[in-house]
């Protein structure tokens, strides 16, 4: 993730931090090999404080794409998948620079390696863009993980909220979904 007390949230996509990226993510997968884990989460990072998002967009688009390539050659010798993860810029993190699906399924067909999947968090899909069905069906094809959290305070999936998580496991089951689907949220009590 970067210096994350000097606010970094990734680095994957910073332009300026390639050789701080490509350090942590053969920690990353030193760490993964040992546990046994077969699947890294690249973080984007964050627009830089004090710039316009429109303005450094093509500059972090091309560095993202340069350490995604650099990444699918690592993790292939490794037989690891690396994971993009879309959070979204209206609640959880205005300044992350990769936001939605869409964004996500874009920069990694310009990758075109095929051990790079999406990482689809159902609450920030929901946040940035809703219509969690016809998104599941259309980028399914790219997942390699999933998340959950009920939406709108990201507590526990069962908790009152907009998402019904049983329609979507079954949905998920009926795409011959097989993965983990992670529970990443705010417990509401203890």
């Amino acid at each position: 993730p970067g210096d994350q007390e000097a606010g970094e949230l990734g680095l994957a996509a910073v332009p300026g931090r390639q050789a701080a990226f490509r350090q942590g993510l053969e920690a990353a997968v030193h760490y993964a090999r040992a546990v046994g884990c077969p699947r890294i989460h690249v973080m984007a990072g964050r627009v830089p404080l004090g710039t316009d998002r429109a303005a450094v967009a093509g500059e972090m688009e091309t560095t993202f794409i340069e350490n995604l390539r650099y990444t699918a050659d690592l993790l292939s010798q490794e037989d690891m998948i690396g994971l993009l993860e879309p959070i979204n810029n209206r609640i959880t993190d205005p300044r992350y620079y990769l936001n939605t699906p869409h964004q996500a399924a874009a920069i990694l067909e310009k990758v075109g390696r095929p051990n790079l999947k999406l990482q689809l968090d159902l609450f920030h899909c929901q946040i940035m863009d809703g219509n969690l069905s016809r998104n599941l069906e259309t980028y399914f094809p790219l997942i390699g993980h999933i998340q959950i959290a009920q939406v709108p305070g990201r507590h526990e999936p069962n908790s009152p909220g907009e998402l019904n998580y049983p329609y979507i496991f079954e949905l998920l089951e009926s795409l011959g979904y097989t993965g983990y689907v992670g529970c990443e949220y705010a417990p509401r009590g203890e």
